[in-house]
């Protein structure tokens, strides 16, 4: 069977890099792993789909992409190359990260306190380095979460931003339409939710509402359904206590957790420093 936009994908990359295999992916895009012709290495190439794509500037997505490319962190995995399709679909490479995402992990049963702890603190990390250079994720989730042996490496830091620029390169119109619709309903920060001005503060909420999950093994909001759902419960609703569902953590754990969960950006943890120091201390006083 023809596949048309893995066939432009490839038409588009040349000779540079033969794809292999497809890996997944949502509906914001597709994701195949390829060989780089050079080098002999494995990449992972993520082009956007056409719903996606749909009034985006192509030329600013990768204009914008390239403050991603600049993230070199041991907790980062880096941006390697951007371009589009010839009917204007943009595409990226990444290295390709061998090992499973946080969510297969966690499918797989709970994760131990100590290797928990050691993954939060890992995207800490990686958010703490992003955001000293102005760089905030704005989807943060255990799916761009890649676990390398005992390393955790986040994945797609500045595709949010890239995309939304893209959009609004193109008029009111597609902004408006696009909005609240970067990023994922589960994991995001109520001032992202409703289409307000968000800063690395909604990245502190993201990895609250992911710790939260990784240390408790349920999503605080696992039964509602729907985006609309979902959307309302990160506006109106506060989870329930995380030391009172899982008992016997850390104190200073379920408090930092609950805290970088507060619906008020002001009311969150300053910054991914201010987590760290915060996680540390956690651990210490354990």
């Amino acid at each position: 069977m023809t596949d048309p936009l893995r066939d432009r994908l490839q038409s588009a990359l040349g000779a540079a890099y033969t794809l292999e295999r497809e890996v997944g992916g949502g509906g914001m895009a597709r994701v195949f792993v390829a060989t780089d012709a050079a080098l002999g290495r494995q990449v992972v190439v993520k082009v956007l789909s056409p719903e996606t794509a749909e009034g985006m500037s192509a030329e600013r997505f990768t204009r914008e992409i390239r403050l991603a490319a600049a993230l070199q962190d041991p907790h980062i995995v880096p941006v390697l190359a951007a371009g589009q399709t010839a009917d204007g679909l943009p595409f990226y490479t990444m290295p390709f990260v061998t090992g499973e995402s946080l969510r297969a992990r966690m499918e797989r049963g709970p994760l131990p306190l100590d290797e928990a702890l050691r993954v939060l603190r890992d995207v800490a990390e990686a958010l703490e380095y992003a955001h000293a250079r102005g760089v905030v994720h704005r989807d943060v989730k255990p799916e761009n979460v890649l676990l390398a042996g005992r390393n955790a490496v986040v994945a797609d830091f500045g595709i949010a931003k890239a995309m939304r620029a893209a959009r609004a390169e193109t008029g009111p119109v597609a902004l408006t339409s696009a909005g609240t619709s970067l990023g994922t309903p589960a994991y995001m920060a109520p001032e992202q939710a409703v289409g307000d001005d968000t800063d690395h503060r909604a990245d502190l909420y993201a990895w609250g509402m992911m710790a939260y999950e990784l240390l408790d093994g349920a999503h605080p909001f696992a039964d509602r359904a729907t985006r609309r759902q979902l959307v309302a419960a990160q506006v109106t609703e506060m989870p329930p206590p995380l030391d009172a569902r899982r008992p016997g953590l850390p104190a200073g754990l379920a408090a930092l957790v609950m805290a970088c969960l507060a619906k008020d950006p002001a009311h969150r943890p300053a910054d991914a420093p201010a987590v760290l120091s915060a996680l540390a201390a956690a651990v210490s006083n354990a």
